[in-house]
């Protein structure tokens, strides 16, 4: 297995530390370095805290060969990155009067002085590379420290990503060498994390390339595999022998291959079979009708949906009678099978799929408990029912009516 350079990424600024901020400069650069073939180990958020982000410095120096900052280079006091980074390194801030002379400048451009305050960002760590920020003030730097690669960029996205692609990227690209990092990813519906893993691990724990990680994500479970190679069909092979023998185990339960929503798997085989759909909804309140109708060109394929709530409107809409809703109740196999013919007979399409269940948080007995859910799928052949007791809250009761609905369908076809 090629041995690839190890990076983290340091986000600096409180701001990243309060629920009003997200740090995406991490995704963008961690897809960036992987597509160097730099493998991000860890990635770090902290404030502007001179002695905790000393600390991580340190830290990051010892266990990584490269390490990327981003923020914190902006003109105020609480701007701490080039101070603690030269400290630690052990470095002088050496004022460069060519960038100082094009701060000022472009404030002049705009008609007004510079505040002294940005005279900061002229402030350069002793032996840095520049690199040059064409859409704001701050410089970003390059420094070679040991076996450490260290780029500083500024916060912005708008003015890191260009910076990082002109100057950093070239930089890496030519101390990774040949290596490239190829992922894939395997979607999976209808087993549990635990119960998908029971049968994968022994597989994928043969490989040490490619790796996997498993991850629980929307109500479904991901199995995303990454090769390193030095070409893409090396890595391409590598990824289909591994993806092979999980295709066998896990079968039917996969639902792509190709990174694909099952949204789009179920409209892509009713489109591909000259198939159209119609949907009638309770519990999920039209979230099946939204999901499909995310999908363009949904309209080949999707006809109509009903969001019939209410008793009445499940006996008036769909044609569900009244008096199988007051035996069995509206939450039940029968009530599920009427709305999914009642619709089908409605709409004329070659499909129709009901769901009605208890959401909760109220509303749930011992004998139907919160979570129950029935969906029907009806076609000119037969009707087939499913029953599910689901864990969680109302939304995800709700997200997962809509994901077993959706995999019934794919199923079927």
């Amino acid at each position: 297995m090629a041995q690839m350079l190890n990076a983290e990424i340091i986000a600096i600024g409180s701001e990243m530390l309060t629920p009003f901020r997200t740090d995406t400069n991490s995704l963008w650069l961690t897809d960036r370095l992987n597509g160097l073939g730099i493998d991000v180990k860890l990635k770090t958020v902290v404030g502007d805290d001179e002695g905790r982000l000393e600390e991580m410095i340190r830290d990051a120096m010892k266990r990584s060969e490269i390490i990327i900052s981003t923020g914190g280079l902006g003109p105020t006091e609480d701007d701490i990155t080039r101070k603690i980074f030269a400290r630690v390194l052990k470095k002088r801030l050496i004022l460069n009067d060519s960038i100082l002379e094009k701060i000022r400048a472009r404030f002049a451009k705009r008609g007004v002085p510079m505040p002294e305050i940005n005279s900061r960002q002229a402030l350069i760590i002793e032996d840095a590379q520049l690199i040059e920020n064409k859409n704001g003030t701050a410089p970003g730097m390059l420094i070679y420290h040991g076996k450490c690669t260290i780029a500083l960029l500024p916060g912005p996205p708008r003015e890191m990503k260009p910076m990082f692609e002109a100057a950093v990227a070239p930089a890496l690209r030519e101390r990774a060498g040949d290596l490239l990092i190829l992922r894939r990813k395997l979607s999976i519906f209808g087993l549990t994390e635990s119960a998908t893993d029971e049968i994968a691990a022994p597989i994928y724990t043969k490989f040490r390339n490619p790796v996997t990680t498993i991850l629980f994500k929307d109500g479904q479970i991901e199995l995303h595999l990454t090769a390193n190679a030095k070409t893409v069909d090396e890595a391409e092979k590598l990824l289909d022998e591994l993806a092979g023998q999980l295709d066998v185990a896990l079968g039917e339960y996969i639902f792509s291959r190709r990174d694909e929503t099952l949204e789009e798997v179920v409209g892509d085989k009713l489109k591909l079979n000259g198939y159209t759909l119609a949907t009638a909804e309770s519990c999920t309140g039209g979230l099946l009708a939204g999901r499909i109708t995310e999908v363009p060109g949904s309209s080949d394929y999707f006809l109509e949906g009903a969001v019939t709530y209410s008793n009445e409107a499940k006996a008036r809409q769909l044609g569900v009678p009244k008096d199988l809703i007051e035996v069995h109740g509206a939450v039940s196999e029968e009530v599920a099978k009427a709305m999914a013919e009642g619709v089908r007979r409605l709409a004329g399409s070659t499909f129709g799929i009901g769901i009605t269940g208890i959401a909760g948080p109220g509303g749930g007995t011992e004998e139907k408990p919160v979570g129950l859910v029935y969906v029907a799928l009806a076609d000119d052949e037969e009707t087939m029912i499913r029953k599910f007791i689901f864990p969680g809250d109302r939304q995800f009761i709700r997200q997962l009516s809509v994901n077993a609905a959706l995999d019934l369908i794919r199923r079927r076809l």
